[in-house]
């Protein structure tokens, strides 16, 4: 009662939604090469839904699995393999082959005429077709038992399941197979439009369909045809295309879903791009899930990827580093292929390809734009290969649908910075000095914030490289010197500079000597003094006025020894105050400093 109800409701959705309406079959992905297809499967249903006339109907069940067997052969080795199941119901999507769960990645729904809901369910199975090879499939946990009852008194009720496998054989000629899929149904005509077809030779042309619940004990105009030509074979009459049967394997037994291959050489043209199916039933109530194409086709398939854009900081020439493929193909491209290049839909380049490119291969290239100044900064850049500029190609290619490529491209720009002043210290000798760069760092900060760092040279902010770790106290090892700021946004950055300089400053005198040889202390220590003003003069004397000791740059510091006077040959000077006269012989300093030490050795 429940599944009955949730039936129920499900139809009374669908009506009020709209989303009862089929999927149209489209293209669902196509190959280039030495390839052909071909399909497995097998129903659910254990005998025909509609009975023939004068006999009893046949019982309402379903199973729940079945199998089918793969035989592709020596030579023939799995491409892509797509495993299509459907139903009777609102769906079952969790499945498995040969015991491996299996999810549905994209599913379909219809309404059969009686406004009952029907599904169709579609998963990739290559890795798992590939490692089976040739063998039995078996698809089980299809459960449909539950919801078929209000489907059995039309003979509505159905189940079943197909692999659709593209293989490749060196010995076959270049083909393109085509893929189409979606869920269509009649009674009365669908028309089903296949695009992105280049038959270049239709000898071995063939068509697949994948269809489900057609009755074979039901023909009422019942026709399958091809640009206006009705499609028959064997199996499958011209008044009852789909009527329960397998053209790969000969089955008549395939109830109430059909895997039928059609030969359609006579049936569609060289240069054709395209081919209309049509579909009708003045009855039996058919879907078309999937179809495949299969035509001789030597064609080339340009397309082009983008591979690295190069944007310099404010400017407005970039560089774009591309590749030109010829993947899905059958052909060689030839050299010259033109390219166009767009920004916001405007043409702002052109160039070419250089030497043909063969099957499955490449050729890399780089192009420089110049964007015009009245572009916004940030714009779409498309690149469309086969393309003369006037969206007129030159090359027939097997897919005439994938040739450009886009990305956005935003310019690097950086806010003007202002000029820098030179930071000052004192001298600390031979031009070195103490510096604090954090000052620049808060004036340089932006919002949102910017990486801001410190290089001694232009290469080693250019290459990201010995930056400058300790900004409030650097070491400068002499000047003038200039340090180099970057100042980086993320998606540019900016460059200025700032001089470091050093002047004269007053010297310090630490004015207490304990000779003692404790390593503190041990001379007359004046900071600031020597490799700074390199013309000093310094002269020490006693309390009574004699000179005991006098010295300049060239000399060491005074260890209360005498090298003056009458004292000079008794070497050591007794404790005591002793003044000092300094000359610094600088303009900026044209008075001496004077004052006294205080002289120990205890």
């Amino acid at each position: 009662m429940k599944t009955k109800l949730r039936l129920l409701l499900f139809i009374v959705a669908m009506y009020v939604s709209g989303a009862a309406f089929a999927q149209d079959v489209s293209l669902y992905t196509q190959f280039s090469g030495r390839y052909d297809f071909v399909f497995i499967g097998n129903t659910l249903n254990s005998i025909e839904n509609n009975s023939i006339v004068g006999q009893p109907s046949p019982p309402c069940t379903i199973l729940n699995s079945s199998s089918a067997t793969l035989n592709l052969g020596s030579g023939n080795s799995i491409q892509n393999a797509y495993l299509y199941w459907a139903g009777s119901g609102s769906g079952d999507f969790n499945v498995k082959l040969n015991g491996q769960d299996i999810a549905a990645q994209r599913t379909f729904s219809i309404l059969n005429p009686r406004g009952l809901p029907c599904f169709a369910a579609f998963t990739e199975v290559t890795a798992q077709v590939m490692a089976t090879g040739d063998g039995l499939y078996t698809l089980s946990e299809l459960d449909l038992s539950a919801i078929i009852d209000p489907y059995c008194p039309s003979g509505g009720n159905f189940g079943g399941w197909a692999i659709v496998i593209v293989y490749e054989n060196p010995n076959l000629p270049l083909n393109q197979i085509n893929i189409y899929d979606g869920l269509e149904g009649v009674p009365n005509t669908i028309n089903i439009i296949l695009g992105n077809l280049n038959v270049i030779d239709n000898v071995g042309a063939k068509i697949g369909f994948v269809a489900w619940e057609g009755d074979k004990n039901i023909s009422v105009n019942e026709t399958l045809s091809i640009n206006g030509n009705v499609l028959q074979n064997t199996l499958n009459p011209s008044n009852n295309a789909f009527n329960g049967t397998n053209s790969f394997t000969g089955s008549d037994t395939l109830y109430n879903m059909d895997l039928d291959v059609y030969d359609i050489q006579n049936n569609i043209n060289i240069g054709d791009t395209s081919a209309n199916i049509q579909l009708t039933s003045g009855q039996d109530f058919v879907m078309i899930n999937c179809i495949v194409t299969k035509l001789n086709s030597q064609l080339p398939d340009a397309t082009i990827a983008i591979d690295q854009v190069n944007v310099p900081c404010n400017s407005r020439l970039v560089t774009v580093d591309y590749t030109v493929y010829n993947v899905n193909a059958s052909n060689v491209l030839q050299g010259g292929v033109p390219i166009a290049i767009y920004a916001n839909g405007i043409l702002v380049a052109q160039t070419q390809t250089l030497a043909p490119i063969a099957i499955n291969g490449s050729e890399s290239d780089t192009v420089s734009l110049t964007i015009p100044d009245d572009f916004p900064d940030s714009f779409e850049l498309v690149f469309v290969v086969d393309d003369d500029g006037s969206s007129q190609g030159v090359v027939i290619e097997s897919n005439e649908a994938n040739n450009n490529t886009r990305v956005t491209v935003t310019l690097g720009t950086s806010a003007p910075l202002p000029p820098l002043q030179p930071l000052w210290s004192c001298n600390k000798g031979l031009g070195k000095g103490l510096f604090d760069f954090s000052v620049y760092e808060n004036l340089l900060q932006t919002s949102p914030p910017s990486v801001i760092s410190f290089y001694t040279s232009i290469a080693d902010l250019q290459t990201n490289q010995n930056a400058i770790t300790d900004i409030q106290n650097y070491n400068a090892p002499g000047t003038p010197m200039t340090i180099f700021v970057k100042v980086d946004n993320g998606s540019c950055f900016d460059v200025t500079s700032f001089e470091l300089r050093t002047r004269k400053c007053p010297p310090i005198v630490y004015n207490f000597v304990s000779a003692n040889g404790d390593a503190y202390n041990n001379t007359f220590f004046i900071e600031g003094l020597r490799d700074v003003f390199t013309h000093f003069r310094l002269s020490i004397y006693n309390r009574w006025g004699y000179k005991v000791w006098t010295g300049d740059n060239n000399s060491t510091d005074w260890d209360g020894e005498a090298n003056q006077g009458v004292q000079i040959s008794q070497a050591h000077v007794p404790d005591g105050t002793y003044f000092y006269v300094l000359e610094l012989n600088d303009t900026d300093y044209p008075e001496p400093l004077t004052g006294f030490v205080y002289l120990t050795r205890s």
